[in-house]
């Protein structure tokens, strides 16, 4: 139960840092001129946007590990929560 405590936290950690790690790529190849800069002032746009693009399909297959257990987690607290829904319907139908 501790490892999946935090697993939503360490998965959205995990995802925010893959894409700081995929803008640091883009920033650099445009810094190289490997990859175009954009058009007029939509350098920074262009690099967001490149960046977002990367890491999708990066974080699906790196950071499955780390969405199964944030989906454990998510699923365990909803079934909790259906739980006392049908606890607190049954003592409503019991007065």
């Amino acid at each position: 139960m501790s490892s999946q405590k935090f697993a939503s936290l360490r998965y959205t950690a995990l995802r925010v840092g893959l894409l700081i790690a995929c803008f640091a790529v883009v920033w650099g190849l445009c810094s190289a001129h490997v990859i175009p800069l954009g058009v007029g002032s939509s350098n920074l746009v262009w690099m967001v946007l490149l960046a977002l693009v990367l890491s999708a399909p990066l974080s699906w297959v790196l950071l499955r590990k780390q969405r199964d257990a944030m989906s454990e987690q998510i699923v365990a607290r909803v079934d909790r929560a259906k739980e006392r829904m049908a606890a607190n319907a049954g003592q409503e139908d019991g007065v």
